[in-house]
């Protein structure tokens, strides 16, 4: 198990299409992968999920990844979040 902290840098939060986009990327890892955000820890790979998780800019959420390659999963993952989603 990895994991790593981030933080949402576009303005707009993980709305619609940050979520879809992360879903798409989990999608083609074997691993299982977390985001967690407080108390709260939802499956990476579940678009309602992750809209539940109401991220907003700012907000820092725990990406972790099991399995065997999860090294790769939160790479991918993290990466997504340093390109702010391809927002701005």
């Amino acid at each position: 198990m990895v994991e790593q902290m981030v933080t949402i840098q576009n303005r707009a939060g993980i709305h619609a299409r940050p979520s879809a986009m992360l879903v798409q990327t989990a999608k083609d890892f074997k691993s299982n992968i977390y985001l967690e955000k407080g108390n709260d820890r939802i499956n990476g790979k579940s678009i309602m999920g992750i809209l539940t998780l109401g991220a907003s800019y700012g907000t820092e959420i725990k990406v972790i990844t099991e399995g065997e390659d999860e090294q790769a999963a939160l790479e991918a993952m993290v990466k997504l979040f340093d390109q702010k989603f391809e927002e701005e």
